[in-house]
């Protein structure tokens, strides 16, 4: 079991409590996430409000996950085309709003304020504002994806301190591996069809070569 105690030299470590974002309770924290997880998160929330939705759903953050994190992901599948089109469909975009999406992260991504990545596109600021809720209501997640999350907290080899508590880290790659893993899901059958190579994935998650990502 890998742990990763705090530098005090290095300051505050840049993992996050995963309890504020989608609707989370601060008193509970079961685990954290590494940044690239987390703006993952981000865009999940981003493509749930896109379509109306006060729900986060697993296919939301797959798809945060691919648009953020694809060039370190893409390891995992020798044919890329598949599961592009298969995130397009389950994530119910269409092929010009999906590359809408590419192309907006690939440009916020470059910008020099790195704040400013994750600031919803004009379209969307206005469409947030027609859901039907106010505009700072919490986002949740769906049962499914907290089931995902608590798989994934099972897997991660990697631990931090949280008052006096060992509590996992939570990465992509244990999230997605997590996602193949679950044998009562559409979406993770779906996912490995498309030639996702789950052994691979697998050796990543358990045995990272370094410390997670902060």
């Amino acid at each position: 079991m890998a742990s990763f105690p705090k530098d005090p030299k290095a300051g505050k470590p840049s993992l996050a409590d995963d309890t504020k974002a989608m609707g989370g309770d601060d008193k509970l924290v079961t685990h954290r996430v590494t940044k690239d997880l987390e703006r993952s998160e981000t865009l999940a929330g981003m493509l749930a409000h896109s379509r109306a939705s006060r729900t986060v759903e697993v296919a939301d953050l797959l798809a945060g996950m691919y648009i953020y994190e694809w060039e370190n992901l893409s390891k995992f599948w020798e044919q890329q085309d598949e599961v592009e089109t298969f995130l397009q469909q389950i994530c119910r975009i269409s092929p010009q709003r999906w590359h809408h999406w590419i192309e907006f992260y690939d440009q916020q991504r470059r910008a020099e304020e790195p704040r400013k990545i994750w600031q919803l596109p004009e379209g969307l600021k206005a469409a947030k504002g027609k859901v039907g809720q106010p505009n700072d209501a919490p986002l949740v997640r769906s049962a499914e994806l907290q089931n995902v999350l608590k798989t994934a907290e099972e897997l991660s080899p990697a631990r931090d301190f949280v008052d006096g508590r060992a509590i996992p880290i939570l990465t992509c790659e244990c999230v997605l591996l997590a996602i193949a893993k679950k044998p009562d899901s559409e979406i993770g059958h779906r996912l490995v069809a498309t030639g996702l190579n789950v052994t691979r994935l697998e050796e990543s998650a358990r045995n990272p070569k370094h410390a997670p990502k902060h």
